[in-house]
């Protein structure tokens, strides 16, 4: 059930940036909560013209932490994808239009697959500072502050602006032997990693409940972590908790072909989300970082 507007606690700002957008007459009628994520808390709100608008608020976020969400979006829009239109934000909140989901188109896995093969063939010279690799700004995975510095290096970037920070926030969870197999690791990052043939702008955590069904039919991404890299990142995170079906692979090989040995690097790749995910929810993915800081190292 909704609540009426009388019950509502707005985030600070909020009422002011609707009546710019709305007219001096704007108001919320009534709210609902919507589940889904870890971080924040998510409304979809009624205006009393009958508009629907999604709300994203968390009282301690950073100062950039809903900014650098902007960002990620319009970055991915520049780039040709679908995503929600951005309204408003401040420290304490992003308003975005409300996506109201439909059943799936009858080609969606298809297209999802030629989509992200448009989003990594896109030009990536505005967001790298003159660089090849990382972004214009920090941003969030999760909660977690993501490193953008920029670098001509896909390499030495995924170890200092990747690895290293999570080594060091998840440093208490290892014992003196796996934080040998950290440095190692890290040393000998050449030996297990390409770099890329051209860079990719990167959604940065694309697993498949950050892909939403839209009004269409058609996909619609949220919740990036944008930054310039390797592609295989991105295909990895696609594997890492499944969700993505043969004809999405299907489609992408078909418009952006593997390069040689991605298997080899996938759980390499996914060392890095799997580290945050200790940082943020603790000891029970220990053991699958353990596992791959042996395979590696």
């Amino acid at each position: 059930m909704y609540k009426q507007h009388e019950s509502i606690s707005l985030p600070n700002g909020l009422a002011d940036q609707l009546k710019q957008l709305y007219g001096p007459q704007a108001r919320i009628v009534a709210q609902a909560p919507v589940s889904g994520g870890d971080i924040n808390e998510a409304y979809h709100l009624v205006m009393q013209d009958g508009r629907d608008l999604f709300l994203k608020t968390h009282p301690d976020a950073a100062d950039e932490f809903f900014s650098s969400e902007a960002a990620g979006l319009a970055a991915l829009e520049q780039a040709g994808l679908s995503v929600p239109k951005v309204l408003g934000c401040s420290r304490d909140y992003l308003l975005l239009a409300y996506v109201k989901s439909a059943q799936k188109c009858r080609d969606y896995d298809q297209q999802l697959g030629y989509e992200l093969a448009k989003l990594h063939q896109a030009d990536t010279t505005a967001f790298t500072c003159g660089h090849r690799f990382g972004f214009l700004k920090d941003n969030y995975a999760g909660s977690t502050r993501q490193r953008n510095h920029p670098s001509d290096s896909w390499i030495d970037f995924f170890r200092t602006q990747r690895l290293q920070p999570l080594f060091k926030l998840c440093w208490h969870y290892f014992s003196s032997d796996e934080k040998h197999l950290c440095g190692q690791l890290l040393t000998h990052l050449e030996n297990r990693l390409v770099e890329p043939a051209f860079p990719s702008l990167l959604h940065g955590d694309l697993w498949c409940g950050n892909v939403m069904t839209g009004p269409d039919g058609a996909s619609i991404f949220i919740d990036p972590a944008v930054s310039v890299g390797h592609r295989e990142v991105d295909l990895a995170m696609t594997e890492l908790f499944g969700g993505f079906s043969g004809d999405f692979y299907q489609a992408y090989r078909e418009t952006c072909p593997m390069d040689p040995g991605y298997p080899e690097r996938r759980d390499l790749y996914n060392l890095y989300p799997l580290l945050n995910h200790l940082h943020l929810f603790g000891s029970a993915y220990h053991h699958a970082v353990i596992r791959i800081l042996h395979r590696y190292a």
